[in-house]
């Protein structure tokens, strides 16, 4: 049996799509072959410090406050310093896991603190593969700038890719930026993917009525929907504002939650939309599929996207797409064809790309049938497993 060794700072139930893929993928990855032990922190109080989740062990660790956000912005002051102690508390961890059998695997989710415990743990196990993902659609040349400590920590942080045997990255925009840097060895893209069958399978006529009423969908009313957290960084507060170039029928209701809702709320009513703006708050990930349903255009004109699962989730959903070209979300989107594009911080360009779906629906139904094929051919759970395996587990740890 080969065991893999995954640090990660966050993990179910706090979940992004780095999160999300860790657990898709070690799901569908066979049980009597691999066995995975994840070092996360544990934030909330609340939560056990260890259990089985899926076919991953994850050991919870640090300073926790009960029912604590992740948010930096509303985090608890000792959440925060857990954050800050990671790479050394997983290190011990690790360590001690270590004790009753080596790793054949470290494998690290992002080049932050848990790039760090990766690189100090593959420092005392220098004949272990260590394998490095990166998921962030930052530029690497922005890292000094946001992340001031990184100023008196950049030989060292550049370690955290340099030391990494493989790095993983889910497009070719981050394939760039890896590159940038004047990382050597190999780097393998597999990308995020999306359960097609649960995305597209119908939603019992019932519920679709509920939700409808639930979020004021009235007969002849367009919906505008996006789900993700609510940062600026997201471009929701352009599609708030492309409310106010198109018909007073279309609506946007937004699942997510995040340190920026208030200012989203504020520049709503600055514009006098409020109204016509649906906050639905933190929607799990199981309810997204029927909230897509109801919606009629899928609409995240980012900022960043070091992919967007999301989108690849609407695509399975027969949602029509309006979208930025950033980062790496042309892997996927071609426009005219899988979806259409919209100008960065351009509430303007975001409503007339919604208007040429509304225009046209033939064109908006082709859009739809065409994104949802590449979603079932290109980005099924399944395949993107198969991939992982037998791209980068097996190899590594056959050589390890």
């Amino acid at each position: 049996m080969k065991r893999v060794l995954i640090f990660s700072l966050t993990y179910p139930p706090f979940i992004g799509g780095a999160e999300l893929a860790l657990k898709e993928i070690t799901d569908r990855i066979d049980a009597p072959e691999y066995t995975f032990d994840l070092v996360t922190l544990r934030f909330d109080s609340n939560l056990p410090r260890q259990e089985r989740f899926g076919n991953v062990t994850v050991h919870r660790i640090g300073f926790t406050a009960p029912g604590a956000n992740v948010s930096d912005r509303s985090m608890p002051f000792v959440c925060k310093l857990a954050k800050v102690f990671f790479p050394f508390t997983a290190f011990f961890k690790a360590r001690a896991l270590a004790r009753s059998g080596s790793f054949d695997l470290i494998w690290a989710m992002m080049a932050n603190q848990a790039g760090f415990a990766a690189l100090f743990f593959k420092w005392s196990a220098p004949h272990t593969p260590y394998l490095l993902e990166l998921q962030d659609g930052r530029a690497f040349s922005e890292m000094r700038s946001r992340q001031p400590i990184l100023r008196f920590l950049w030989p060292l942080y550049k370690r955290v890719y340099f030391a990494a045997d493989r790095i993983k990255v889910i497009s070719r925009f981050i394939e760039g930026q890896v590159r940038a840097i004047g990382y050597q060895k190999e780097v393998v893209i597999i990308p995020n993917g999306v359960d097609v069958a649960r995305f597209s399978a119908l939603t019992p006529p019932e519920h679709l009525l509920h939700l409808k009423q639930k979020y004021g969908k009235h007969e002849g009313d367009i919906v505008l929907f996006t789900a993700s957290r609510l940062v600026l960084s997201r471009g929701v507060e352009d599609t708030i504002g492309a409310l106010a170039y198109l018909p007073p029928h279309v609506k946007l209701l937004i699942a997510g939650d995040g340190e920026d809702r208030e200012k989203l709320q504020h520049i709503a009513r600055g514009l006098g939309v409020e109204t016509r703006v649906t906050f639905a708050g933190h929607v799990s990930h199981r309810e997204l599929p029927a909230l897509l349903h109801i919606a009629d255009v899928f609409v995240r004109p980012s900022l960043i996207e070091g992919m967007g699962s999301a989108f690849i989730e609407a695509f399975a959903a027969g949602v029509p797409v309006v979208a930025t070209a950033v980062g790496g979300i042309p892997d996927f989107l071609t426009d005219n064809v899988t979806g259409v594009f919209c100008d960065v911080r351009d509430p303007k360009s975001v409503a007339a790309a919604v208007q040429k779906y509304l225009d046209d629906p033939s064109f908006a139904s082709r859009i739809a049938l065409n994104a949802k094929k590449l979603a079932a051919e290109r980005y099924e759970w399944r395949d993107i497993a198969s991939a992982m395996r037998r791209e980068l587990l097996d190899p590594l740890t056959d050589r390890g």
